[in-house]
């Protein structure tokens, strides 16, 4: 007979589903040409799929859903695409923000927001702050979002609460680094979905998935839906996290 203070290392432990999920949302202009439509149909294809997804995660019982919507690299592309994809976002909070506040979705903006139009930083705020009281999930839009100029703004308000002498550079750790990312308050992604074959990571979240796992899927963004995001799920749900350490299923 086993003794109560020998774990029973035989016996697997229930598999524990993803708190926080990340989506790098990509392929929506290959999913177009594929069709020989305009690029355009493809970035509105994708903002479908956005809400099939807000939707899954929510009524699945998922705490925070990130969306990597549009990266500062992302003004490269050509203008008039550009005007495009903002006016989709201005569309989506105007169009969604009510349904999104009714169904009690907090939602949260990551990334640069001092270079955006005036109009577009008050969209934003207006979204962050009508669902502010919100207890569902946690919808993260990454806009204008990139890793290492979050990170390097982040040490930027470090450095200067340092001059400041608020805070002693002794006092710096991993724990100060991580309350002035833009992601302050939230989870770590522990499942990061990258879609239409990439595997890459393509400066999203550079900090905080250290310790994410990552599904990479062969389909298009427009593409991705309810049977898409289960099986990424239950691929996480298979994992073994370790963490650095010993196996929590096995004790190996």
């Amino acid at each position: 007979m086993q003794s109560a203070a020998t774990p029973d290392v035989g016996t697997p432990s229930r598999p524990v589903p993803p708190r926080h999920v990340a989506i790098i949302m990509d392929g929506n202009g290959r999913w177009a040409k594929e069709r020989g439509l305009p690029r355009r149909e493809g970035h509105r294809r994708g903002v479908e799929a956005v809400r099939r997804s807000v939707r899954c995660a929510s009524e699945r019982g998922i705490g925070f859903l990130t969306l990597f919507s549009f990266s500062s690299e992302n003004w490269s592309r050509p203008p008039d695409e550009v005007a495009y994809l903002l006016s989709l976002l201005r569309l989506f909070i105007r169009k969604d923000l009510i349904e999104l506040h009714q169904a009690n979705v907090k939602v949260r903006i990551i990334g640069e927001r001092d270079s955006l139009q005036p109009d577009l930083v008050r969209l934003l705020a207006e979204a962050e702050t009508m669902t502010a009281a919100n207890t569902g999930l946690t919808l993260v839009i990454a806009f204008n979002y990139g890793a290492r100029n979050e990170i390097a703004r982040a040490a930027r308000r470090i450095a200067e609460a340092v001059a400041a002498g608020t805070l002693a550079p002794a006092e710096i750790d991993e724990t100060t680094i991580s309350a002035h990312l833009d992601t302050a308050g939230i989870p770590d992604p522990d499942l990061v979905i990258r879609t239409s074959g990439e595997q890459r990571i393509s400066n999203f979240l550079l900090w905080q998935c250290a310790y994410s796992e990552f599904v990479f899927l062969p389909a298009r963004w427009p593409d991705f839906d309810e049977l898409a995001f289960d099986r990424a799920v239950a691929d996480f749900c298979e994992r073994d996290r370790r963490f650095g350490g010993l196996s929590a299923r096995t004790g190996a």
